[in-house]
């Protein structure tokens, strides 16, 4: 074995040697010469849903006027977590099964088999007796418990810490929620659980009937209702800090010390796939959670130390090629974990569909299981500090979140925004904004609006598809309207022939290959049949084999040069022979399209064409 001794200032010299500083302006010119004229604000500047830019990269003199880089993790303002040793986070298992028993028994299994904390449907706990069942053979100061869906949270309050004395548990170990939120649910429901004078008295009782429990959170501010109802980003956290600051006001003007509020305070936020973006978001809610509570000028630390439970988007989540569903929630896992949550709950990958079985509830959970077993997350406290991208979309993030919330706050608050429905209507607007983004594909649900199975079937393993009937602000799937083209497809090629695709390749061959591909793309988000030959040689060879295969449509895919010519001719004979078969162009070709719509061109399909509002209009004409 040899070793190889380097002096450790020898190997600086020659590395500054060979690789000399380059400033800024030296980047700029390279990049402008390499756009060859392009513009630099389209080719390479991303317009965010959050309402900043991003440039193409960073450098170390952007990150000279964030103060908080000098602070250590554990240190006010709690940027880079509340954690100063290591970056343990829960791994909760959500449990749909609202009967006690059987939901008792998914939990012991996941405690078992990784799982440290259990988030129950208590729909159904109304006795001591069933939360006995619920509870039993669960160690409470090992394992967290989350409790949603509950009929009275005071009631289920009173059981439980009935429960722990009964069980005489250590107060101070025990950890979890109850998820009371009276402002979202009035959001949601456009009602509150009772009154609004009635439930935000409720959560002074709640406050001091866990006084004992500081680890249990009894207000649990659910940043994921808005999420999955399309707010962005910079919406979620605004309006999760503003509800949050409704709640902390009510209760100190009740004479609660502000402590004793802000530190029983958790955030339940949504964590999607945009990667870097959802990173970014969980340190910076920390940073302005601390910059909001100090207003009030806490008796106690605690009061800044923001617990975050967050739970995958349920919004990007999809029916056809469910499988991908895993990728999403692996990613969305490593960038909570990498933001910093103290707890997080991955969405099975059947979730829109079905109720979850034992198998897909595993995947969920053995994605953390892996994050920390075998990538060791758990063991580095804020990975992505000093990142120069990360850090400054942490700062623009934190910079356009506080502006929105300062004008909340400015205009009467969260609880006004939500009775004069500004919250509602702002949040509406961002998601019509996603919805146009999927119809055009400017945002990619992979297997849905781009890049299908088009032999899938998932009609029969539909067990259940979430219905949102509620009277305020609706949550839903990005992917339902496509979904809903494809299932009627589905539904008619079950007694009918499936609408079927004619590719018409003709002319320069990189360029009907590149169409044709498009085109197959694009009718196989509708779950079409897609008939693709090698090409003709001439147009009447093509037509002849159109006649014989007798498609529902058939699409020219040839270049623009040629549909001039070629076109032009294959529109013509296609019209002639078969009148009442809708005639299509692959690609916008402006030189052509006067003498094509002559021929008797039907329609157009191009990048800027919208998928969603076209499949929609084929269905009309085809399944009848």
């Amino acid at each position: 074995m040899h070793f190889l001794f380097i002096d450790e200032n020898m190997a600086e010299e020659k590395l500054f040697t060979e690789f000399p500083p380059i400033s800024t302006e030296q980047w700029e010119a390279t990049i402008q010469k390499d756009l060859k004229g392009a513009d630099y604000q389209k080719k390479l500047v991303w317009r965010t849903d959050e309402g900043f830019q991003v440039p193409p990269y960073y450098r170390a003199e952007d990150l000279k006027d964030l103060d908080y880089l000098n602070t250590l993790p554990g240190e006010f303002p709690f940027l880079r977590g509340t954690k100063a040793d290591n970056n343990q986070w829960d791994i909760v298992q959500t449990i749909d099964e609202p009967n006690p028993a059987k939901a008792n028994a998914i939990a012991l299994d996941a405690l078992m088999r990784g799982a440290n904390c259990i988030c129950f449907d208590s729909s159904k706990i109304d006795s001591a007796e069933a939360l006995a069942t619920l509870l039993n053979g669960i160690e409470l100061t090992a394992a967290g418990v989350q409790f949603n869906h509950v009929k009275s949270y005071l009631d289920l309050m009173k059981l439980f810490v009935a429960y722990v004395e009964e069980k005489k548990y250590d107060k101070k170990a025990i950890s979890g929620h109850i998820n009371f939120d009276p402002l979202v649910y009035r959001l949601k429901h456009n009602k509150f659980y009772f009154s609004q004078k009635e439930d935000m008295q409720q959560a002074m009782e709640l406050l001091k009937m866990g006084a004992d429990m500081p680890k249990f959170k009894v207000i649990n501010v659910n940043g994921i209702v808005l999420h999955n109802a399309g707010a962005s980003i910079v919406q979620e956290m605004a309006y999760t800090l503003a509800m949050a600051n409704e709640y902390i006001n009510f209760c100190v003007e009740q004479g609660m010390p502000v402590a004793k509020v802000a530190s029983r305070i958790q955030f339940t936020l949504s964590v999607g796939s945009n990667y870097f973006m959802e990173i970014a978001k969980l340190r910076a809610i920390r940073l302005l959670w601390s910059t909001m509570v100090e207003q009030y000028k806490p008796e106690c630390e605690c009061a800044y130390k923001l617990r975050i439970n967050t739970v995958a988007s349920t919004w990007n989540k999809t029916l056809y090629d469910p499988y991908v569903n895993m990728l999403r929630s692996t990613t969305e896992g490593m960038s909570a974990v990498i933001g910093g949550s103290d707890s997080i709950s991955l969405q099975p990958f059947d979730v829109a569909y079905k109720s979850s079985d034992e198998f897909s509830r595993r995947i969920a959970r053995n994605v953390q299981v892996i994050l920390k077993e075998e990538a060791f997350l758990d063991y580095v406290v804020d990975p992505a500090a000093g990142s120069y991208y990360i850090e400054n979309l942490t700062n623009s993030l934190a910079e356009h979140v506080w502006t929105l919330f300062q004008k909340v706050e400015a205009d009467g608050g969260a609880l006004k925004a939500i009775e004069d429905g500004t919250m509602k209507s702002a949040i509406e607007e961002s998601c019509q904004k996603r919805d146009m983004d999927i119809a055009t594909r400017r945002y990619v649900l992979l297997g849905t609006n781009q890049y299908p199975n088009i032999n899938e079937k998932m009609a029969d393993k539909i067990e259940r598809i979430a219905k949102d009937d509620d009277e305020g602000l609706k949550t839903y799937r990005g992917a339902a309207a496509f979904e809903a083209i494809r299932l009627e497809t589905e539904k008619y090629a079950a007694d009918h022939k499936r609408p079927s695709v004619y590719l018409l390749k003709l002319g320069n061959l990189a360029m009907r290959q590149a169409r044709a591909g498009f085109i197959t793309n694009f009718f196989g988000c509708a779950g079409y049949e897609i008939v693709e030959p090698a090409g003709f040689a001439t147009v009447e060879e093509g037509i002849k084999a159109v006649a014989e295969a007798k498609p529902s449509i058939i699409v020219v895919c040839s270049s623009d040069e040629e549909y001039a010519t070629l076109g032009v001719e294959a529109v013509k004979q296609s019209k002639a022979q078969f009148p009442n078969t809708p005639c299509l162009i692959a690609g916008n070709p402006t030189e052509a399209i006067d003498a094509l719509k002559e021929a008797g061109a039907d329609d157009f399909i191009h990048v800027k064409t919208n998928l969603l509002q076209s499949l929609k209009s084929y269905n009309e004409k085809l399944l009848k």
